[in-house]
């Protein structure tokens, strides 16, 4: 059985940058930066800042929090919130099939690089390369369209109970979308990295008969055979010319004659 472990090095960083874009794809769907508020009216946003996720949007407030705490007030919503934009609603939904496809890829490459090293396939780590792709598809349409509404200063018509203002003053691109970013590139590197992989074309486990229609093989196997067919008499002569003592250590005359005779 050959052993391909030397074959595989790119698959292995690969499966690293894969690791590390999961990861940071993990933090950025938990992150609350997507995008950042910045709001006139600091009556309960003290800090006239205020952020935006794709789960909750939180805030500084002397007002609904005790001032003598740094704590942030948080208010959460969901998909059945009627006021949640498109995109913030798509993104949603995007980056946990992101990372529920980042999680089967590192399943799959996994299972492919056992095959590396101890078989012969390579059609998981295809396949793992290919959910990864996937992966940073939807993690980069997710972050692009809530980048894109930033950029256009699109507002988000929160209710009362969320002290938010429907519009800010102004807004940037938070931590958040950049992270996402950088975890959509890490993943599509990491899924090409898999694409790559090729067994070499000369390892093969399988047994294959000499065929006597191979000259060269043929007459290189009878030369050895003949090689060792004199070898073989050569030592049996050997052997055969010494003469053979006795128990009592008195030499067997008619073995050494017939010896003699035969040489």
């Amino acid at each position: 059985m050959p052993y391909l472990a030397h074959t595989a090095n790119l698959q292995i960083a690969g499966f690293f940058f894969a690791t590390v874009g999961w990861v940071l794809g993990s933090i950025t769907t938990g992150l609350v930066q997507w995008r950042v508020w910045y709001v006139a009216n600091t009556t309960i946003i003290t800090s006239g800042i205020a952020w935006i996720g794709i789960w909750r949007t939180c805030f500084f407030s002397h007002v609904l929090v005790s001032p003598n705490l740094e704590t942030m007030y948080c208010q959460e919503f969901s998909v059945t919130d009627s006021f949640i934009p498109q995109e913030i609603f798509v993104a949603q939904g995007l980056m946990l099939v992101a990372l529920i496809l980042g999680a089967m890829g590192k399943a799959a490459c996994v299972y492919g690089l056992k095959n590396i090293y101890h078989r012969t396939s390579s059609i998981w780590l295809t396949a793992g390369g290919f959910l990864y792709v996937l992966s940073s598809i939807s993690i980069l349409i997710s972050v692009a369209w809530n980048m894109n509404s930033v950029v256009s200063n699109s507002t988000i018509a929160f209710p009362s109970t969320f002290s938010m203002p429907s519009s800010p003053q102004k807004q940037e691109v938070g931590a958040g979308i950049s992270l996402g970013i950088v975890s959509a590139i890490v993943l599509f590197i990491s899924g090409i990295f898999f694409f790559c992989y090729k067994l070499p074309p000369f390892l093969d486990n399988r047994t294959h008969p000499i065929s006597s229609e191979n000259p060269v093989l043929s007459d290189s196997l009878s030369v050895t055979s003949k090689v060792a067919e004199v070898s073989g008499s050569f030592v049996s002569l050997k052997s055969s010319a010494n003469p053979t003592l006795n128990c009592d250590g008195i030499k067997n005359e008619a073995f050494i004659w017939e010896t003699e005779e035969n040489l």
